[in-house]
């Protein structure tokens, strides 16, 4: 599923191992990015996305496309789970997260590993709540990932999606567009000095189900009582879903 939008359109290598190899070579700024690049929104958009689990009162929490563990630090902030399990495909994401977990002294608190979101290493129904921000439209294969959520996710558990989507209406479309295809990928080139990591930004959140089709894939996996939260006229959109 969304398959014909990569980072580096190699012919050669498939979406999962250009997506590492983006996140790779991007690593080194991606949190300060990340923030500048939202002007700070993101933050905001992460802690209603997180505050979603507070009724839950989450023990067990895996955090998927973990990344630097940036959600997953959040997330123990708010929640204040026994552990948090976060597991991503960017070796050199993970090596920075980890060294940020051990300098907060919280490693015994959330546990950063390599880890495949088509293909989990945790047995069924392992953990009360996932997250993810940001990392499901970098799926090959949007549905088996959720599949493979839904598959570890304890009974009466949740799993809180958060990602980009397109707004619909003026004002904010025409000036999110102009942002997202030109100014972003701009400042993203000059600080990252990877060409490619932040033109695939915008074309892949263009090219991502969002809304009811996300909803319908979400279904499809076996979520129940799946809802969407608009954020900011749309720009992006908490997306959740019940076992």
């Amino acid at each position: 599923m969304n398959k014909e939008v990569t980072p580096y359109q190699k012919e050669d290598s498939g979406k999962k191992e250009q997506v590492a190899e983006m996140f790779d070579n991007i690593s080194g700024s991606y949190d300060f990015l990340n923030h500048f690049l939202s002007l700070g929104i993101d933050t905001i958009w992460r802690k209603k996305a997180i505050d979603q689990l507070k009724e839950l009162q989450p023990k067990t929490m895996l955090d998927v496309a973990t990344g630097t563990g940036d959600f997953a630090l959040m997330a123990h902030k708010r929640l204040n789970p026994d552990i948090i399990t976060g597991i991503d495909i960017s070796e050199g994401m993970l090596k920075v997260g980890l060294e940020k977990m051990q300098e907060k002294g919280l490693s015994n608190k959330i546990h950063l590993q390599y880890g495949d979101s088509e293909n989990m290493p945790f047995e069924d129904d392992r953990f009360d709540a996932i997250t993810v921000a940001y990392g499901v439209r970098n799926f090959e294969d949007l549905l088996k990932g959720l599949q493979e959520m839904h598959r570890v996710l304890k009974v009466g558990g949740k799993t809180v999606v958060l990602e980009f989507s397109n707004p619909k209406k003026f004002p904010v479309k025409q000036a999110f567009s102009i942002y997202f295809k030109y100014i972003l990928p701009t400042i993203g080139k000059l600080v990252s000095k990877d060409n490619r990591a932040y033109s695939y930004l915008p074309e892949s959140v263009k090219a991502f189900p969002e809304g009811d089709s996300f909803l319908a894939i979400f279904k499809k996996a076996g979520f129940k009582k799946t809802k969407q939260i608009k954020l900011s006229g749309g720009i992006s959109s908490i997306y959740i879903g019940e076992k």
